[in-house]
């Protein structure tokens, strides 16, 4: 299944994303922030082994208990839905650490009226290697219900693919370096340095597929939302997928100039409508 140009693509705030911006130097290169950083470890007296070099977590802009809340417009409705963006916890996972974080979006009822629709997102993203350990997605269409859940496997390349409904599909994959799912993409945006003209290619998998996506950061603006005004990078995204071919018109995602990283505003014209998505709040 593709990335399908639905009202999904901008209910939930990131999915269908996928890049880290860093300098122009990193133009066309696979995010280079992804191994987990080397800890400093003084050198081990002579005739004595070395102790392991302790784990370092990453620096990231976002913490346990932040959830943002997200006024979505949809062509001629200026409130057409509502999306929360929430970083629940951090737990014990895969023999590791990872924060779990989970999207949702539902339409007004006026607009499920006309297509009823409830997403729900989430990811075990990794606090060493801001990687994804494991990634679902439910959805309930119109009373067609589906869960789709990634296992990612990094050191092997590989992940393991399932797909619920009255029956159980399942799929391997084969992942180039550092693949993404459609949620943590987003926190690895945050967690990345912006720079104007910084453009990256990042892979990224949906629904047992892989895509790729360009980026580019543009100069920073002024962005008026329900929750402030923000000083914000647009970063400009560009999904192709396995033949090279465009999937859905260019998303602009607006990252707000400090230290919290806020995804203000998320807009993209697609050929169901245009969407808008725009901050209503950000609490811890």
């Amino acid at each position: 299944m593709r990335l399908a140009p639905r009202p999904r693509s901008l209910i939930l705030p990131g999915l269908g994303l996928a890049l880290a911006l860093s300098s122009p130097a990193a133009q066309q290169k696979p995010i280079p922030q992804l191994s987990p950083p080397a800890a400093g470890a003084q050198a081990a007296a002579p005739g004595r082994p070395s102790a392991a070099p302790a784990k370092a977590a990453r620096p990231v802009p976002f913490q346990v208990g932040e959830t943002l809340e997200y006024d979505v417009s949809w062509s001629q409705f200026l409130t057409a839905g509502t999306a929360t963006l929430k970083v629940q916890d951090k737990r014990s996972s895969s023999g590791s650490t990872a924060y779990y974080i989970y999207a949702e979006g539902r339409p007004t009822p006026l607009v499920s009226r006309l297509y009823s629709v409830y997403y729900k997102a989430d990811t075990l993203l990794d606090v060493y290697t801001l990687l994804p350990q494991r990634a679902a997605v439910y959805s309930d269409e119109n009373g067609k219900r589906r869960t789709k859940v990634t296992r990612f496997d990094h050191a092997r390349r590989r992940a393991d693919y399932d797909v619920q409904t009255s029956t159980l599909v399942s799929k391997p994959l084969t992942l180039p370096q550092g693949t993404l799912d459609l949620l943590s993409v987003l926190f690895v945006i945050r967690a990345a340095p912006l720079l104007e003209g910084g453009r990256i290619t990042a892979p990224v998998t949906d629904s047992g597929e892989l895509y790729t996506v360009r980026a580019a950061a543009g100069a920073k603006a002024a962005v008026r939302t329900p929750a402030g005004t923000f000083s914000a990078w647009p970063i400009t995204l560009l999904v192709t997928d396995s033949d090279g071919s465009q999937v859905d018109n260019s998303i602009v995602i607006w990252i707000s100039d400090d230290a919290r990283r806020l995804p203000v505003r998320v807009e993209a014209g697609l050929p169901v409508g245009e969407f808008v998505l725009l901050l209503r709040s950000a609490a811890l």
